[in-house]
């Protein structure tokens, strides 16, 4: 790779975390929120309802012990509930509370709230949500194994 994408992907990472810096602060008081761990977790069982512990733990890569103090926090704060899997009672299934879905409803608006003035054109919108998505996806799959 040559300096110039080197520093370019550089920027590109260094503007995704400061933009998700103002995102983060601007839920202070507004909306429920654990810790950066938590939130990591509860975004994909919000995404994956009934997903279990070890599908979440990988996809979020976590090592269990880490997961499973992270889940205990979002069960005590009433935003995670564990339910055994109706065909298999060895396996437990994760789903999100009301209280979850009435703290990402908040969420929706409070960022919705925060970016409806920065970002205005509609196609820039769906141009980002769709580079940060093919982002995302081919991170997630290089941490899966066979992948590569």
């Amino acid at each position: 790779m040559d300096e110039q994408q080197t520093s370019r992907l550089f920027e590109l990472a260094d503007r995704i975390l400061a933009v998700g810096r103002h995102i983060g602060a601007s839920k202070e008081g507004e909306v429920e929120s654990g810790t950066p761990l938590q939130g990591a977790v509860m975004r994909y069982i919000d995404r994956h309802p009934g997903t279990t512990a070890g599908e979440a733990a990988e996809a979020t890569q976590m090592i269990s012990s880490n997961f499973s103090r992270a889940v205990r926090g979002l069960e005590q704060a009433g935003l995670v509930r564990r339910d055994t899997d109706q065909h298999d009672a060895r396996r437990v299934r994760l789903y999100p509370t009301e209280k979850a879905q009435e703290n990402l409803q908040r969420l929706r608006e409070v960022w919705s709230r925060l970016l409806e003035e920065a970002v205005t054109d509609s196609d820039d919108i769906d141009a980002a949500i769709s580079t940060l998505r093919n982002i995302e996806t081919r991170l997630v799959a290089r941490t899966r194994p066979g992948t590569r």
